[in-house]
C-alpha cells in the first residue's frame, strides 16, 4: 500500500527559505500534487536526523538485546526523538530483521567491534590478534553497511593504562582492505598513543578522541578525516576513572585528564577544519534518544549553533550518502515549532515527525 500523498509548509533547512513542499508516493517533491493532505502549514522543516554513534543491540550495562520487541524499542526511541538514520557504530546483534520495518530509522551498520583479545567489553567484540586483522575487516565490511569500527586503544593491563591494540604496518594494510571492500573505517580511541598509526593509515573516522592534539588535528583535517567525539558518554570518564583507580590509578588519572581537555579537543578540531558529527553512543551506558544533548554539548564545547544542528542532520546526512530535503528524495524530515539554531532546546521537541513519506 503506497504512502498517502502530503502537503507541508515552513522553512526549510538549510537554506532557510519558506517553502511548500509535497510527498508523493514517499518521495519528496516541490510540484503541486493535487489532493495531498495537509499536515504542516508553519515551522521549520528540518532533514531528518542522525545519531552517527550508537548501538542498536546493545542493552543497558553491555548486555546483549535479541528480543525483537526490545529492539525495536530501541529504534523507534530514536525515531521519536526525530533521528531518521543511524550509524550503528559496532553491534554483537545482527539487527539487519529491522531492514523491513518501515516505521523504523534507516541504520546503517558496521558489523561488529573487533579487538584485540581480552582488550575490550567481553562479548561485544570479535577477538582476535593482529595476524587475522585484515581477514576480520573484511568478513565485518561484508557483513555491514560500508563501515568497520576497530577498537584502536584500551586499558591494557601490563601497563594499567591505555595502549595501542595494533601495529601500523597491520593497520594499514586492514584499512587499505576495507576501502577494496568499498566500506570506511572507523576506530573507537580515548587516547592519544594510538591516533598517529590510525591517522597514518588513512582511517576515515575517529570515535570520541578525547586524545587528539594539535598535531593530529592538523593531520586529520588535511586529511578529511571525521571525529564524532560522543561528548554525552566523554561525560562518564570520571566515573570509569573512579571504577578503575583502585587496580590501575594510571589509567584513572589519564581519563580524569582526557574528561577535563574533551571540550577544547572538539572546538580545536572544528576550528582546524575537521568534519564533527554527533553521535551519542546510545546502547550500553547512554540511554537511546538523546540526539539534543550531543547537539547542546557540541555547541557548550565551541561549535556555533548551526554547526551543531548541521551535526546532526544536513551535514551528518551528507557524509553518509543521505539526501536531504530535496527534489525526489525520500521524505524524511522533522518539523519543529522554532528554528533550532536559534535555540537548541527546539530539537527536544518536535512536532511531526515524517519517515519514509508517512507522519509517524
Amino acid at each position: 500500500m503506497s504512502a498517502p500523498a502530503l502537503h507541508l509548509a515552513g522553512v526549510v533547512l538549510p537554506a532557510g527559505e519558506h517553502r511548500d513542499l509535497w510527498v508523493r508516493d514517499g518521495r519528496i517533491t516541490f510540484e503541486p500534487v493535487p489532493g495531498a493532505e495537509t499536515v504542516s502549514r508553519d515551522g521549520w522543516l528540518v532533514p531528518g536526523l542522525v545519531d552517527a554513534h550508537c548501538h542498536v543491540g546493545i542493552g543497558r550495562g553491555g548486555g546483549l538485546v535479541e528480543d525483537l520487541t526490545e529492539l525495536r524499542g530501541q529504534a523507534l526511541t530514536e525515531r521519536d526523538a526525530g533521528v531518521l538514520a543511524l550509524r550503528d557504530c559496532g553491534s554483537p546483534v545482527d539487527t539487519r530483521v529491522l531492514n523491513d520495518e518501515p516505521d523504523l530509522p534507516r541504520i546503517i551498520r558496521a558489523g561488529r567491534h573487533i579487538a584485540r583479545t581480552r582488550r575490550y567489553i567481553p562479548g561485544l567484540a570479535v577477538e582476535i590478534e593482529p595476524g587475522a586483522l585484515v581477514e576480520q575487516v573484511r568478513a565485518q565490511a561484508r557483513r555491514g553497511d560500508g563501515w568497520v569500527k576497530l577498537v584502536g586503544d584500551w586499558i591494557d593491563r601490563g601497563v594499567g593504562d591505555l595502549a595501542p591494540e595494533w601495529p601500523a604496518d597491520v593497520l594499514t594494510a586492514a584499512i587499505a582492505a576495507a576501502h577494496e571492500e568499498g566500506a570506511r573505517v572507523t576506530a573507537h580511541t580515548f587516547g592519544t598513543d594510538a591516533l598517529p598509526d590510525l591517522i597514518g593509515a588513512g582511517i576515515d573516522c575517529i570515535e570520541h578522541g578525547t586524545g587528539l592534539t594539535e598535531e593530529l588535528v592538523g593531520q586529520m583535517a588535511a586529511r578529511g578525516t571525521a571525529v564524532v567525539p560522543t561528548l554525552v558518554n566523554v561525560e562518564n570518564f570520571p566515573g570509569f576513572a573512579a571504577a578503575g583507580e583502585q587496580k590501575f590509578p594510571t589509567y584513572a588519572s589519564t581519563m580524569r585528564r582526557l574528561h577535563a581537555s574533551s571540550g577544547a579537543v572538539v572546538r580545536a578540531a572544528y576550528e582546524a577544519g575537521v568534519p564533527v558529527f554527533a553521535g551519542t553512543d546510545a546502547g550500553g551506558g547512554i540511554d537511546h534518544g538523546r540526539i539534543a544533548d550531543e547537539v547542546r554539548a557540541l555547541h557548550m564545547a565551541g561549535l556555533p549553533a548551526e554547526a551543531a544542528v548541521a551535526a546532526a542532520s544536513w551535514s551528518a546526512r551528507s557524509w553518509l550518502g543521505l539526501p536531504c530535503i530535496e527534489e525526489g528524495a525520500p521524505a524524511d524530515l522533522v518539523v519543529y515549532d522554532g528554528d533550532p539554531r536559534a535555540d537548541l532546546d527546539t530539537l527536544a521537541r518536535p512536532r511531526r515527525v515524517v519517515l519514509r513519506g508517512r507522519v509517524v
